[in-house]
């Protein structure tokens, strides 16, 4: 039986502005298990992106907790931009994070450049951000997360300004990597079909203010790669059972 990382019980969440208050999250009960790939599909401006800043703390829940199996937690983000810095080469770019947390260390400069080396970007090391892809540069951001040896990936639309083609392919890669260094993740996204050839459950949400519509385990095996899952006859079945929970 899986172990719980993170649990949202009975979570809600209003934002108060000189207009009033809004309820972007309505009782909310939501739970990540140790090591699965989760990804969450709803509405635009539902609250899902929200709740990632729920679990980072960024937010506070107005009503419920959101409880955690450990007290020291890290989760590392992966945006929809890569927030690389321009006059920072690819290797300076990853070793960024260890940097702001005073963690850089021989040691774990060492494990970043491996992390590099092991996912084909170690002849890029000397490159600065605009002399790469679209698909590099997403590559060298979640290098950079990776870095900093987070227990918990939170993945905010992290493919959504990419050319279809290249998400294809990056969505693969990714996969591959956060499967290989047996990371807890958590997949925002717009694309149901990305959702359903990443995750191991894909949890739905309602139109604003954000419930759980229905949270369905995807039965793929978990190694079996984003674009493999895609061409399997059970895939357009998942496809539509979210896109009618959806109202699409």
């Amino acid at each position: 039986m899986q172990s719980e990382l993170i649990r949202l019980s009975s979570v809600s969440l209003a934002y108060h502005t000189v207009a009033g208050e809004t309820i972007a999250i309505n009782d909310l009960d939501l739970t990540v298990y140790e090591g699965e790939f989760l990804a969450i599909v709803g509405p635009s401006g539902c609250g899902k992106t929200s709740v990632l800043s729920l679990i980072t703390g960024l937010l506070a829940p107005t009503a419920g907790t959101v409880s955690f199996a450990r007290e020291d937690l890290r989760a590392g983000y992966m945006l929809q931009r890569d927030h690389l810095l321009d006059h920072r080469t690819v290797e300076k770019n990853v070793l960024l994070g260890l940097e702001v947390q005073h963690r850089l260390t021989p040691e774990s400069k060492a494990r970043a450049m491996r992390l590099l080396d092991t996912y084909g970007l170690s002849e890029f090391r000397a490159y600065k951000p605009h002399q790469l892809s679209g698909g590099m540069r997403q590559k060298v951001a979640l290098i950079r997360t990776l870095a900093i040896e987070p227990d918990l990936l939170l993945l905010d639309e992290p493919f959504s300004a990419l050319d279809y083609q290249t998400r294809l392919t990056l969505s693969d890669e990714v996969f591959r990597i956060i499967r290989n260094e047996h990371k807890t993740a958590v997949l925002v996204t717009h694309d149901i079909s990305e959702a359903v050839s990443m995750a191991d459950r894909v949890a739905v949400f309602s139109a604003r203010p954000a419930s759980i519509s229905a949270v369905l385990p995807i039965g793929f095996p978990s190694s079996m790669p984003p674009l493999e899952r895609r061409g399997q006859p059970a895939f357009h079945d998942y496809f539509e059972r979210i896109r009618k929970e959806l109202h699409i």
